[in-house]
């Protein structure tokens, strides 16, 4: 998208733009003010176009032949200067792409934010996330603490985030985040996700199933997910599942296969507002942990085995299977109990260490991209790294004279950007959670579930939660229908919906794949040995792709926080698809700096599309 000279028009098409976020089926009670605020923060804050776009409006004068725009797509690129000796011509290139990326950011819709309705069809909130504010026996929120909450969210105003009545020592993580701008890419208002399933769905009651088998399979290791397993337990999910009338995750022939169990999805919302679903390209193939989880991670003149610390098989490390000590953790309060560790650390084998690799992450993405870019030992092909090219768009591929390095294309610069779109992922989350959806977390579903089997509430749920098989294993094992937590805090005191660990999957990943060469084969894939999860052991299986393995690290993340019993699949699937579309925009601004005679950063997305950027 080239400049668009005709300022004159930025007020129109600003209201055009306001009419946009408007054009919502958000309740009229809180929602309707919230939309009001937004609409005309999209004027006064994310946009801020007046004082901006009046300054930019004297670029030709000052930029003269110094500076000129390419045509082609939306590729706006810095040109030699006129003199070596000219210092004031590259300051003044830095201001005329900085605008032109504010300009060709600004033109970028806003697109319709729909919710599912329930806040508003729930006049008690249960289908909201109000943890972390007062509630009563049956864990229903204080109304005047949650419209406190909508206050704040409405005026925008840090002072009135301070009046939010909460119910224990529990703070809330970060609500005003999601209003930062961002200095490159694009802002959070202007990237659209699904509609999450509503409260009384099947595909509702369908996560909650998947959630409730991950956790009774925590301690079964990935290598009997297998189509050949004689594992009962495995069996029996496959079973259950395969019973749902509206099991979203990924199939076979329209059937659910164990070596299809828990593997990634992402979805897409278009701009008619309809929702696609996609099996992740590669992370449906081979071993369930990525190569990227496994593999000794180079660091300089060091390296380092990913032998992880994990949590003890043991009763005391399932948390709010009680009720007391779930209705405390929704009021804000905590346990006081902390999780017990195995002495001995090991490599990733099940879903119980997918939860805590998911809780405190170790730098997975910079790990990632050390590994790619370091090259196999010959004499030991189970250290090292993998020795990826780098993407065939790199203009540096082709060079006789030159290569890439921490300013732009090189190594250096590929853990900068990882580190860099992070937070910027994170804002566009965050601002779905509070300013749109505020879906309820899992574990606070488990309560309602709980409450209509014992407490005989008539919570709308949807049968074939009832019918499932995984409830009484449930019940069998802990005394109620509480969904088990693998942390002792449970969910982050934010929404569900979409997940910031997963919008940070999707953006990182989405940098490596534009980075490097997707379509590369792995050298010397490895897996835990069955027989000592300590060492690694060759994999013999189909070969494991860069794109792939890529892939399969983004859902290994994200439904690690679903194996902790936090997150829904739809959390995870989402949040992929916005955290690209993050990444996309920084790429696109990064583009416009380069020098370098370069087509476009050229990768698949997450969805099976190719694009260029």
């Amino acid at each position: 998208m080239q400049a668009d000279p005709n300022f004159h028009q930025d007020s129109e098409k600003n209201a055009q733009a306001d009419s946009e976020i408007t054009k919502t089926k958000q309740p009229q009670t809180n929602a309707g003010s919230r939309r009001l605020f937004l609409g005309r923060a999209s004027r006064r804050i994310f946009l801020g176009r007046a004082g901006l776009f009046g300054a930019a409006s004297v670029v030709a004068g000052v930029f003269s032949s110094s500076f000129s725009l390419k045509k082609g797509g939306n590729v706006v690129q810095a040109q030699q200067p006129a003199a070596k000796s000219n210092y004031g011509n590259l300051r003044d290139k830095a201001f005329q792409v900085r605008t032109t990326a504010a300009k060709v950011n600004r033109e970028i819709p806003i697109p319709s934010h729909l919710t599912n309705g329930d806040e508003a069809k729930y006049a008690n909130k249960i289908a909201t996330d109000t943890r972390g504010l007062p509630h009563n026996q049956l864990g229903e929120v204080d109304l005047k603490a949650y419209q406190s909450f909508i206050n704040a969210l409405n005026s925008g105003d840090p002072n009135e985030y301070e009046k939010i009545i909460l119910g224990g020592g529990r703070k809330l993580v970060q609500p005003l985040t999601p209003l930062a701008i961002s200095l490159s890419g694009v802002n959070t208002c202007q990237v659209a996700i699904p509609v999450p399933p509503t409260l009384n769905s099947a595909e509702q009651a369908a996560e909650f199933i998947e959630i409730a088998w991950q956790g009774l399979l925590q301690d079964v290791p990935f290598s009997e997910y297998r189509n050949d397993t004689t594992n009962p337990l495995v069996l029996a999910a496959v079973k259950d599942l395969n019973r749902l009338s509206d099991f979203k995750g990924p199939k076979e022939n329209g059937r659910i296969t164990p070596e299809l169990l828990f593997r990634g999805t992402a979805i897409y919302v278009d701009a008619s507002g309809r929702t696609t679903y996609h099996t992740l390209a590669g992370a449906d193939t081979g071993p369930y942990v990525s190569q990227f989880l496994l593999r000794p991670v180079p660091a300089g003149t060091l390296s380092y085995p990913q032998l992880h610390r994990v949590p003890l098989a043991v009763p005391e490390n399932s948390f709010q299977t009680n009720y007391d000590e779930w209705l405390l953790v929704q009021n804000g309060g905590s346990s006081g109990r902390t999780i017990k560790f195995d002495s001995t650390r090991r490599y990733f084998i099940n879903g119980r260490d997918q939860g805590e690799i998911a809780h405190t992450p170790p730098p997975v993405y910079a790990n990632a991209a050390a590994i790619l870019l370091a090259r196999p030992v010959s004499e030991n092909p189970l250290i090292g790294g993998v020795g990826a090219p780098y993407n065939p768009s790199n203009p540096y591929n082709k060079s006789k004279t030159q290569s890439g390095g921490s300013g732009t294309f090189g190594p250096g610069y590929s853990t900068s950007l990882i580190g860099w779109v992070s937070p910027h992922a994170i804002r566009a989350a965050y601002w779905q959670k509070y300013y749109v959806h505020r879906r309820l977390r899992s574990e606070a579903f488990g309560g309602l579930v709980h409450n209509n089997k014992v407490n005989k509430t008539n919570y709308p749920l949807h049968p074939d939660i009832f019918q499932s098989e995984a409830l009484d294993r449930i019940y069998s094992k802990y005394q109620s229908y509480l969904l088990p937590q693998f942390f002792p805090e449970g969910s982050p005191t934010h929404s569900s919906y979409p997940g910031g660990a997963s919008v940070t999957a999707g953006a990182s990943v989405t940098i490596l794949k534009a980075l490097f060469d997707g379509d590369y084969v792995i050298p010397n894939p490895v897996i835990p040995d069955p027989n000592d999860p300590t060492k690694l052991i060759p994999y013999q299986g189909p070969p494991l792709t860069v794109e792939g393995e890529l892939n399969k690290l983004a859902a290994n993340i994200g439904l690690g926080r679903n194996s902790a019993g936090i997150h829904w699949r739809t959390d995870a699937a989402a949040s992929l698809a916005l955290g690209e579309a993050i990444a996309i925009g920084i790429l696109r601004d990064e583009k416009l700096t380069f020098r370098e005679t370069f087509g476009g950063f050229t990768f698949t997305k997450f969805d099976g599309t190719k694009i260029t950027i």
